[in-house]
């Protein structure tokens, strides 16, 4: 079947809702609706350094539509998120996902109920959160200073990620509690049970939590512990991630920040699937891919408008593998000499057992009065790889890249924004020409 008349419907229909949305008839528009309506096109030119060559085109959609949140007052809620790429040329299948699409109502004033019924991604539970079925939320009102305790339970299915449909055989149930205080503290504990068949895939445990502690210091923290091992204790329970960033704000012109990270990757739906089915199970399947990372990072405002930076960091992909260094220096300085000229710079470089990789970065952006702005970069990496062969001889390959951007961002009016990206890379193997641009449509 050909892909290029389905393209360009979807383009015509999103051009429609676009245009019928327009300043003419914006009076007309549900004032409780807000969102967004986005067309991307794509185009890449490939040459190979033997002459072969390779074309694509790729038309992408993005509707986001909503109801404004309204704790004081009942009333329906709705929300529509969904993505769609369709190739117009070369073989990349079609995908369509749905982030969000449900309805529901809320009522109440002093003690909320709320219920929700479709697609939607609960944010508190991570990633956990996909779900197609049912929410029922019961909370109360925020008080003068914003705080909040709000309980929930949800039960559904598993949506497929870029396709309409659903994963066979697999349910979700489970519940969460919140506590909010002043718009940005946020506590959460969730539980979520995943299902395939007869088995229990996942049992986790997800933790969330925002801290501010003043103007001076944030955190960010979250993690998730599987309860029991997944494929009903196939693998091993425990934690599954956690991650954490903090920010300090030391002087009015040092900011202090890090991160950390560590965990494990296991493919629990495979694993389940193997077990259902018989099949035998390996060491690597049950116990993952075990990876660690930290960073540390100093900002420092030299100057009104420049600030400098240096990160450094370490990774770890498994227990067994030796940590790898990152180190990054870099800064941005905005309007030089009242110009209108910013300028941003990085220099970064990763040591590995086996090699290294080394980067560098630096982009240069002017604005055109207040509705457009302009900007070129250009960025090179270089990659040190080195292995013992059979023999004993040493191999080294250098892997290359160079790249060439330019890009517009413009605001028409005040529903209109245009990109327009033009990028030419070119390393080892090929050259390679992308354009890519969009119009976007917002609804106040």
């Amino acid at each position: 079947m050909d892909p290029r008349p389905i393209a360009w419907r979807t383009l015509l229909t999103v051009a429609f809702l676009m245009g019928g949305a327009g300043p003419a008839s914006s009076q007309q528009t549900a004032p409780g609706v807000i969102g967004r309506v986005s067309v991307y096109v794509d185009a890449v030119n490939r040459e190979a350094l033997d002459g072969a060559r390779s074309n694509s085109m790729e038309i992408s959609t993005a509707i986001n539509l909503e109801s404004p949140e309204a704790v004081e007052r009942s009333g329906l809620d709705f929300r529509f998120d969904v993505r769609h790429s369709q190739a117009v040329q070369g073989t990349r299948p079609e995908r369509l996902s749905i982030y969000d699409a449900y309805v529901g109502a809320h009522v109440g004033t002093d003690v909320q109920l709320r219920v929700r019924a479709g697609h939607m991604w609960l944010q508190d539970l991570g990633t956990a959160g996909t779900l197609a079925g049912g929410l029922l939320e019961v909370g109360q009102a925020r008080t003068k200073e914003g705080a909040r305790f709000r309980a929930g339970m949800f039960l559904g299915r598993e949506p497929n990620a870029y396709e309409t449909g659903y994963v066979p055989d697999v349910q979700k149930v489970g519940g969460y509690a919140a506590i909010e205080s002043g718009f940005l503290r946020r506590h959460v504990v969730g539980y979520t049970r995943i299902t395939q068949g007869a088995l229990t895939e996942r049992s986790v445990l997800s933790l969330t939590n925002f801290v501010p502690a003043g103007p001076k210091f944030f955190a960010y923290q979250v993690a998730e512990l599987d309860v029991s091992g997944p494929a009903q204790g196939a693998g091993s329970a425990g934690l599954s991630y956690f991650l954490t960033n903090v920010r300090v704000t030391a002087t009015e012109r040092v900011e202090l920040s890090g991160s950390y990270n560590r965990g494990r990757s296991v493919d629990a739906r495979t694993l389940t699937s193997d077990v259902l089915n018989g099949r035998a199970l390996t060491l690597q399947a049950t116990e993952g891919l075990r990876y660690e990372s930290g960073s540390g990072r100093v900002t420092v405002e030299v100057f009104r408008g420049t600030r400098l930076y240096a990160s450094y960091g370490q990774d770890r992909t498994n227990r067994e593998d030796a940590l790898t260094g990152r180190l990054t220096v870099g800064g941005h300085a905005s309007d030089i000499l009242r110009s209108g000229f910013d300028v941003s710079g990085s220099d970064s470089r990763i040591d590995r057992p086996m090699g290294a990789y080394h980067s560098r970065y630096f982009s240069i952006g002017h604005s055109l009065g207040r509705a457009v702005y302009v900007s070129a970069d250009y960025s090179m990496s270089l990659s040190v790889i080195r292995f013992l062969r059979s023999d004993g001889i040493i191999i080294e390959t250098r892997p290359w890249t160079r790249r060439f951007s330019s890009s517009a961002n413009a605001t028409l009016g005040r529903n209109y924004s245009v990109l327009l990206t033009v990028d030419y890379t070119k390393d080892d193997a090929q050259n390679e020409l992308r354009t890519f641009s969009g119009l976007s449509y917002r609804f106040r």
